[in-house]
């Protein structure tokens, strides 16, 4: 069984950059896009970013666009988000997950990783 575990959270300023990573370990097979997902307290979960593993692909949503950037090592079985700009409204719970098909939706992912804490603060 797949199992997804994330790093590098924390707090960062207004402006700031951080980068997450995600490396799987277990059996990840079958799975081709490695997405990340946000939930701040209250809201729903937020799709932030997918890569495909086989062609590189990359999908980001619109509040995210020109500020992250998702990247994958598939000889290592990690994943990478790189945050730069962020500011108070990308705090939240940042967790990577595997589908087996590119989506944006929360449901089509099957394996999640239990997520660190990213604070922006002003």
């Amino acid at each position: 069984q797949a199992q997804l575990v994330e790093s590098g959270g924390g707090l960062v300023q207004v402006g700031g950059s951080l980068r997450l990573s995600c490396s799987a370990s277990g059996r990840p097979f079958g799975y081709n896009v490695v997405g990340w997902f946000r939930q701040a307290p209250g809201r729903a979960r937020e799709f932030v970013a997918a890569i495909n593993l086989r062609g590189g692909t990359t999908y980001y949503g619109d509040s995210v666009k020109g500020r992250f950037t998702i990247s994958r090592d598939n000889d290592n079985n990690t994943g990478s988000l790189q945050m730069n700009s962020l500011t108070p409204g990308d705090t939240a719970v940042y967790f990577c997950a595997l589908s087996p098909a590119d989506s944006y939706r929360p449901a089509e992912y099957r394996v999640w990783g239990p997520g660190p804490q990213v604070t922006v603060s002003s």
